[in-house]
């Protein structure tokens, strides 16, 4: 695959770039990447028309005591989406590699070493929490039972680039949620395949489902970071369907130990971190 030259104002990534690995603290290795670059594409200025969050997941945390045992633990990082800059994935596993050899008193030091340092890079408060891995609710397999699955639906697709204008609506007011696992789109610098499952959630004219199926699809090929395409498909639905209420969520599966899930809404709080089968 060709190497794709980094967008503009995103040079300065390690992402996509042969990387040294750093077992010792290392803060600065975390990147920010400002929000702004894609919404003002989108038309997001002044005023967001969402609150959300990203929730990081990392299943690959581990540190020394201070007799140099390893020590684990499960990390759920929130990162507020009303922040500057969203964290970099890839700085984010390489930060959190570099405590891989490194000495901690206990697990409260490391938390709070992980909260200063992620909130510096997103210039917003990230809360962090630290669990056992022998096992925690938030980390029980879900499905969206309430959901209408839309991917059973025969469709003819021809469009893998995103298209609004695929989206179509009837005169029926309905609340409805709809839930969809053929999400794919690419990273946005290294053009890798990024897989997921997107929840949508609206009161307001029907969404015809075969359409609302057609215009997820559409990003199969599209380029962008995981919480830029669901702020995407956010901004679409309100301009092209006009709901009242809308809640866009994604679970994307993991790479490099983490995996992010962006919640985006305008009426509703964040569920529950439960991830679903394919995470």
């Amino acid at each position: 695959m060709t190497k794709q030259s980094s967008p503009s104002g995103l040079d300065h990534l390690s992402l996509g770039k042969a990387s040294e690995y750093v077992d010792q603290y290392s803060p600065g290795l975390l990147q920010p990447v400002p929000r702004s670059l894609n919404r003002q594409d989108l038309g997001i200025v002044d005023k967001q028309p969402f609150e959300g969050v990203d929730i990081w997941n990392g299943y690959e945390l581990s540190w020394l005591n201070r007799k140099g045992k390893p020590c684990l633990a499960l990390l759920q990082a929130i990162v507020p989406a009303s922040s500057p800059n969203l964290i970099e994935s890839k700085s984010f596993k390489l930060y959190l590699n570099s405590f891989n050899q490194w000495k901690l008193d206990n697990k409260e030091q490391l938390q709070a070493l992980l909260e200063k340092d992620l909130t510096e890079c997103a210039a917003a408060p990230v809360r962090v929490s630290l669990f056992d891995i022998q096992g925690d609710a938030r980390f029980e397999v879900s499905h969206f039972p309430d959901a209408l699955l839309l991917d059973e639906l025969d469709v003819e697709i021809e469009q893998y680039q995103p298209d609004s204008t695929l989206l179509q609506t009837t005169n029926k007011l309905v609340d409805k949620t709809h839930l969809s696992h053929l999400l794919k789109s690419n990273c946005l610098i290294t053009s890798q395949p990024d897989w997921g499952s997107v929840f949508i959630r609206y009161q307001g004219r029907e969404i015809v489902p075969e359409s609302l199926l057609k215009y997820l699809v559409s990003f199969r090929q599209h380029n962008e970071f995981h919480e830029q395409c669901v702020e995407r498909i956010f901004c679409d639905l309100m301009a092209q369907c006009h709901p009242e209420k809308l809640t866009v969520y994604a679970r994307y599966t993991r790479r490099g130990g983490l995996d992010i899930n962006p919640f985006r809404s305008n009426f509703e709080s964040p569920y529950p971190n439960q991830r679903m089968i394919r995470q």
